[in-house]
């Protein structure tokens, strides 16, 4: 199948699509979390899990040029936090040399043994709580996003 340029400039955001925007997440005070409008675009295949639905949503109908910022809630973006996902370990489990401090990032192995990421919420000299959920779980965010190029892909 050939597909023209007018064609191509014409495909909107759904399902399969490939698409390159720029992107910032925000929270409500303004607080920029991520952007790569002074970097380089991203790409990805719409549906295929690098996005969430919510954010994706949003995006469906969209064209190359067009630009939009949308309220996103917990629900749509990166969920509730889940009190099963706060765990608590023995400090001796983790090594002497490393120096604990709230808010810590931490990357662990799961039963799968994929790395996940947690963030130290509490210590002493016997015990150590990391959180396990997204950290913007919980987090209605504002989503800013520049369509640059939808194609088939």
């Amino acid at each position: 199948m050939i597909i023209t340029m007018s064609e191509v400039s014409a495909l909107a955001v759904g399902a399969g699509r490939r698409v390159t925007l720029h992107f910032a997440l925000k929270l409500d005070d303004g607080q920029v979390v991520d952007s790569n409008f002074d970097g380089q675009p991203v790409t990805f295949v719409v549906g295929d899990g690098n996005l969430p639905e919510g954010f994706e949503q949003v995006l469906s109908g969209m064209s190359a040029g067009d630009e939009g910022v949308f309220r996103i809630p917990p629900s749509r973006a990166f969920g509730m936090p889940n009190p099963t996902n706060h765990q608590t370990f023995p400090r001796s489990r983790f090594a002497s040399d490393i120096e604990l401090q709230n808010g810590l990032v931490m990357s662990f192995k799961d039963a799968a043994n994929s790395e996940l990421a947690g963030v130290v919420t509490d210590f002493d000299d016997e015990r150590v709580n990391v959180d396990f959920n997204h950290p913007l779980a919980g987090k209605e965010l504002l989503f800013q996003v520049r369509v640059i190029q939808v194609e088939n892909s």
